[in-house]
C-alpha cells in the first residue's frame, strides 16, 4: 500500500530488488493496481485495476461488497435447499441438524468474509439469511406470526 505513484514505485523496486537477492523474479507486466481514489494517469509497467478478487472475494474500488455478499447469500441458500431432506427427516435431532447448518451452510456464506465492507443493509440481509435458516430448519412458514426471539429461543444457537 501506498500514498502516492513514487511511493508505490520505490515500494515495487524494493520487492523486485529484494526478490531477486533470494532466486525470485517479479514480472512488472503482470503486476496490477489499485487506486481507491482518483487516478491521476499511473505510469507503472502494471495494469490498472477497477477490481481483483482477493480471498474468494471481488474487491472493488469504490470497497462496495453489496454484489459479493448478495452473491454469498444466494450460494449458502442453494446450500440450504440441498439440506432439505436431511433436514425435513424426523430421525436427526435438532441438535444435529442445527451443527449440520453450522457446518455446512453458513461457511459458504461467510468464505471470503474478511475482505468485505459491510454496510447496515448488508448487515441486515445477513442476519436475515441467518433467520431464513432458522426458520426453514424449524419448518415454520413465512405467514406463521412467529418472533424472531422465539425462533433463537427454539434454536439455541452458540
Amino acid at each position: 500500500m501506498a500514498e502516492s505513484e513514487e511511493k508505490l514505485k520505490s515500494l515495487l523496486m524494493k520487492v523486485k530488488e529484494e526478490s531477486e537477492k533470494v532466486g525470485l523474479k517479479l514480472n512488472i507486466q503482470k503486476t496490477k493496481i489499485m487506486a481507491s481514489g482518483p487516478i491521476t494517469s499511473w505510469q507503472i509497467n502494471g495494469e490498472t485495476m477497477a477490481d481483483f478478487i482477493f480471498l474468494g472475494s471481488k474487491i472493488t474500488a469504490d470497497g462496495d461488497c453489496s454484489h459479493e455478499i448478495k452473491r454469498h447469500l444466494l450460494l449458502g441458500r442453494k446450500a440450504m435447499t440441498n439440506l432439505d431432506s436431511i433436514l425435513k427427516s424426523r430421525d436427526i435431532t435438532l441438535l444435529t441438524k442445527v451443527h449440520l447448518v453450522k457446518a455446512m451452510v453458513f461457511p459458504v456464506v461467510m468464505h471470503g468474509c474478511e475482505s468485505w465492507t459491510i454496510k447496515k443493509v448488508e448487515d441486515q440481509r445477513i442476519d436475515g439469511f441467518e433467520l431464513w435458516c432458522w426458520r426453514r430448519l424449524l419448518i415454520v412458514s413465512w405467514t406463521a406470526r412467529r418472533s424472531n426471539q422465539s425462533i433463537l429461543k427454539e434454536i439455541k444457537p452458540e
